[in-house]
């Protein structure tokens, strides 16, 4: 079996493949505290539970946002599995050619979005992950990774929101029946959700019009469903995006 793990400012997803199936799937709240033995603890807790020894494990791989944990992540998954992961980073067999200012910049979640997509949907492809930082990756008709856009995560904002606003209450993010709020929940749940989504639809737009030609909208991340559900254009809501890319990425580097 590969251990896969997508970690990220708010949550570790974890995923265990066989072969090409997802065996199981988890989230851990991302802790920066915690030390690799509290996060061995945490994951081979959650794989007993799904029946999986460390012992079932051949091989792992690693994608991080949150620099000052990837050893510790490392070190948590050496200690269960007995097996080194391999880091998503400079030196690591893409197969896809980045066109960016600056290619060591790119950050891994991006990197590994863009392998599945191309391996899942082909190209051109506008990728959006909506996270604690909602970013869009863009890949061409030739298959370069041209660059994207950064903003702040719909969680993030409306956190930062409520902070700021006295008056305005915490809410869940769900969308409400009609666009037009007669309520503040529900006014700030068609801000976030209904507001999201037309950001996505325009900006999709955009970009296109900067590629020239159609692409297809690949939405994953927490809140995509929920977004991807209120889009206006076609999208491609895809939750396991990410574990799948590094799946792929193991697999080319492996070989």
């Amino acid at each position: 079996m590969l251990l896969t793990l997508d970690l990220g400012n708010t949550n570790l997803t974890v995923g265990v493949f066989r072969e090409e199936e997802l065996v199981c799937e988890f989230r851990i709240a991302t802790d920066r505290t915690l030390t690799g033995d509290q996060y061995a603890v945490q994951l081979l807790s959650v794989l007993k539970l799904h029946n999986i020894e460390g012992g079932d494990i051949h091989g792992a791989i690693i994608s991080s946002v949150v620099p000052g944990l990837d050893m510790v992540l490392s070190h948590a998954v050496e200690m269960i599995t007995s097996i080194k992961p391999l880091l998503v980073g400079p030196g690591v067999k893409t197969g896809i050619d980045i066109r960016i200012d600056n290619p060591a910049q790119l950050g891994a979640d991006l990197l590994v979005g863009a392998v599945a997509s191309y391996a899942k949907y082909g190209v051109p492809c506008i990728i959006w992950d909506l996270g604690t930082a909602t970013t869009v990756s863009v890949i061409d008709k030739d298959g370069l990774f041209r660059g994207g856009a950064i903003m702040p995560g719909v969680g993030t904002s409306l956190d930062s929101l409520v902070s700021r606003a006295s008056l305005l209450p915490r809410i869940r993010l769900e969308a409400p029946e009609c666009v037009i709020g007669t309520n503040t929940a529900d006014s700030m749940k068609s801000g976030s959700v209904f507001g999201t989504a037309a950001m996505v639809d325009g900006m999709s737009e955009r970009i296109e019009e900067e590629l020239g030609t159609p692409a297809t909208v690949v939405i994953t991340g927490g809140l995509g469903e929920e977004i991807a559900a209120r889009c206006r254009r076609k999208t491609v809501y895809d939750g396991r995006l990410l574990l799948d890319g590094l799946r792929l990425l193991y697999e080319k580097n492996a070989r």
